[in-house]
């Protein structure tokens, strides 16, 4: 069997490491810009469902959701109805970051994908998408504290 999910993760972990060393001119530390994107798509969001978009643990999610904070990327308001409600939105500082995280992102699309043919990039993505929800099963499985059989 090829191994798929090693060319993955090598991949996202060069894709990752670029990012990091583009992004430290804006004060962005180690994957925080995944988190500053997501909020910045969808102003409002709550940090559960960003760490659920990220596939990352609660824990993780309100340290790098903290360090933006901090940092004057975003800012949490509560939640008309319900004070316990933080509702996560994008401050102006990171509203003017986000077009060069985004300019980054089409321009790794751009180099990654050279070479390929629209059906060849219509079919990876579809194929990528059927693996990513292949997994999801298994990681909503073990975050709610359950053991895979292997």
């Amino acid at each position: 069997m090829k191994e798929i999910l090693r060319e993955i993760g090598m991949i996202a972990r060069a894709l990752d490491s670029i990012s990091n060393i583009e992004f430290k001119e804006y004060e962005l530390t180690k994957g925080q810009y995944l988190y500053l994107v997501r909020i910045c798509e969808n102003p409002g969001i709550i940090q559960e469902k960003v760490a659920e978009m990220i596939k990352v643990d609660r824990t993780t999610a309100a340290r790098a959701i903290k360090k933006l904070e901090m940092n004057g990327f975003i800012e949490k308001r509560d939640d008309p109805h319900n004070q316990k409600i933080k509702k996560l939105f994008p401050t102006e500082k990171g509203k003017n970051v986000y077009p060069f995280i985004r300019r980054e992102n089409d321009y790794s699309n751009m180099v990654a994908l050279a070479g390929c043919s629209e059906k060849e990039i219509e079919t990876l993505f579809n194929l990528l998408q059927r693996v990513r929800k292949n997994i999801e099963v298994d990681w909503e499985f073990v975050k709610k504290g359950n053991k895979r059989n292997y």
